[in-house]
């Protein structure tokens, strides 16, 4: 049985809190679990300068999708350059992955987008919205996005109140 079995998976950097972002991610998606966990030894100290048996890296599902969540020290931070698109069936689901995405020290963005405790980038994005942004009427695309641009959090109502012109 071979090791890998996702030929790319993203290796998330953290500097000590892997186990926590991997414990907070899976409590957060349905379908999802931790994997193994793998510590530092007492080999290699002078270069990774950690403990021995502190955790070095965790693998994690999330929906089918697997993760690395990596302790590689304080050297690097997440970036909005890379993020995690969250598509929401409806508000409930939207306001669900916004309230524990945000909690305890996460930051609430413009159009969607937030970054979690450990500064993370997650878009939380209605499949509705993507519908409406592909609507061949230039109107009802340029009401709905005239719209969104004001959210922080989408509000699917509001949207669709927008794209139909009763806003």
């Amino acid at each position: 049985m071979p090791i890998v079995k996702q030929k790319i998976m993203p290796c998330l950097w953290f500097d000590t809190e892997a186990e926590e972002a991997a414990k907070l991610y899976t409590s957060v998606f349905k379908d999802s679990k931790i994997l193994s966990t793998s510590r530092y030894c007492k080999e290699g100290f002078e270069i990774h300068r950690r403990p021995e048996g502190t955790v070095m890296a965790v693998e994690f599902q999330i929906e089918g999708q697997r993760f690395v969540a990596l302790n590689g020290g304080p050297q690097f931070k997440f970036s909005e350059a890379v993020s995690f698109q969250i598509h929401c069936q409806n508000q409930e689901e939207i306001d669900y992955y916004w309230s524990r995405l945000t909690a305890d020290g996460g930051q609430e963005g413009p159009c969607g987008w937030l970054k979690d405790k450990f500064g993370l980038s997650w878009q939380v994005t209605p499949t509705a919205l993507i519908e409406m942004l592909m609507d061949r009427d230039a109107n009802k695309v340029q009401r709905v996005t005239k719209t969104f641009l004001q959210m922080k959090k989408f509000d699917i109502d509001k949207l669709r109140r927008a794209f139909e012109g009763r806003d």
